[in-house]
């Protein structure tokens, strides 16, 4: 890690001195020797130098026309799976950049995407139209629904992750963006949209989740969360006007993953 620090301090770096370690640095996001953010001590710890390194990628790349007819950034294009991953990439229409990181048992659906600095930890699925954006970190068997959004993290330059724990079930057609971290075991109902400035009223306790300091709201672990409405005070014409709120109803719904969908 050290001579990616010193590579990210150095002034007038040049392409030809960079692309070297530029290749380096995507294999070691292949394999999770560098992740973006990582658990220690029950505390996410978010190493912001990596999504500055990402960034020096996109600075440092050329456009050019890869061999399957994809324009993109040199420094970029996509990851290869090989069968020892045991990862199942079910079609061509499923497309996963390079430095991303596959568990044993991720299986994406078609069509789906991973970005760059996405880390997908073991037994999890991707369905069908959903994406997992760059430097999203996504735990042990999770599954992440058709059509689902897990924002991704380039820019703003200070901008969080999003990060899901183990076992978390996000449901179709839900938007997970702007830093959010969902705790182990929660269950997003299909529809549900959490942004950082999104708070979330929790039915069972008589709370409303408000953004820590990070401006990152955390979903507690265990939370079955639903989209729901609430009443503003002004109104139109005599029309009362709602807003738009994710609501906790109950805490505690496990639900099963399927052992046979997964390799």
């Amino acid at each position: 890690m050290e001579k990616y620090i010193e590579l990210l301090n150095k002034e007038n770096i040049t392409r030809k001195e960079f692309l070297p370690i530029w290749n380096e640095f995507k294999k070691d996001l292949n394999t999770g020797k560098v992740r973006v953010a990582s658990k220690e001590n029950g505390k996410w710890v978010v190493n912001k130098w990596i999504k500055k390194f990402i960034l020096l990628g996109f600075k440092y790349g050329e456009i050019i026309e890869f061999e399957d007819g994809t324009i993109d950034k040199d420094t970029m294009g996509e990851r290869k799976v090989e069968l020892f991953e045991k990862v199942r990439k079910v079609s061509p229409t499923v497309s996963i950049r390079e430095g991303v990181y596959l568990g044993k048992g991720v299986t994406f659906m078609p069509p789906s995407y991973a970005n760059i600095g996405a880390y997908i930890d073991d037994g999890s699925m991707v369905d069908s139209l959903a994406l997992v954006g760059s430097c999203a970190q996504i735990g042990k068997n999770v599954h992440i629904g058709a059509d689902v959004i897990i924002g991704g993290v380039l820019e703003p330059v200070g901008a969080y992750p999003v990060i899901i724990e183990d076992n978390v079930f996000i449901g179709a057609g839900s938007q997970i963006t702007e830093g959010t971290i969902v705790k182990e075991g929660a269950v997003i109902g299909a529809g549900v949209t959490i942004t950082g400035s999104t708070p979330i009223y929790d039915n069972v306790n008589g709370t409303i989740i408000t953004p820590n300091e990070n401006k990152q709201i955390v979903v507690p672990k265990d939370a079955v969360v639903i989209p729901g409405t609430r009443d503003v005070e002004s109104s139109i014409d005599g029309v009362t006007l709602s807003k738009y709120v994710p609501i906790i109803i109950k805490y505690g719904s496990k639900i099963e993953f399927e052992d046979l969908l997964r390799p």
